[in-house]
């Protein structure tokens, strides 16, 4: 659980923070009893509410939780990616799927030796060019579709 600090507005705290802020304080054990004591010393236990989930074109960030009725919300802001941290994410991406796709590849190696049986080989052409083909589908790398393994 993450603690406010209301009066400076420091925040994520935890349990530990709290506790050496007030070192000559005796806090209660128990999690619930902690957090019943706090707001005497000017915290405030804060909800966590679930992230957005945004594409690579935007940045999430968490922001100071805010009061809602009786009770402090985390927060998230959400704004627009730069081109930059934009071509970065989409570097990093590129590279997972090419590694993803390598390992694929990889494993199906065995198929094309020369002592595979021919109804695998054959039918591990196909797949394979396949995943050869994946940098080249219109989504990537962002929308894959990967191909059926035989």
């Amino acid at each position: 659980m993450a603690y406010l600090d209301i009066a400076s507005g420091a925040y994520p705290m935890s349990s530990a923070d709290v506790r050496a802020a007030h070192p000559n304080t005796s806090f209660p054990a128990t999690a619930a009893e902690f957090e019943a004591s706090l707001p005497e010393f000017g915290y405030a236990v804060v909800q966590p509410v679930t992230q957005p989930q945004v594409n690579y074109t935007k940045n999430v960030i968490e922001g100071t939780p805010q009061k809602v009725g009786t009770i402090y919300k985390q927060v998230w802001q959400i704004s627009d990616a730069t081109a930059t941290e934009i071509s970065d994410r989409t570097s990093a991406e590129s590279k997972s799927v090419r590694q993803e796709r390598n390992n694929r590849l990889s494993l199906c190696d065995w198929t094309q030796l020369s002592d595979s049986p021919g109804s695998t080989r054959a039918a591990y052409v196909q797949y394979r060019q396949a995943l050869r083909d994946v940098p080249s589908q219109s989504g990537f790398p962002w929308t894959i579709t990967w191909p059926e393994e035989p």
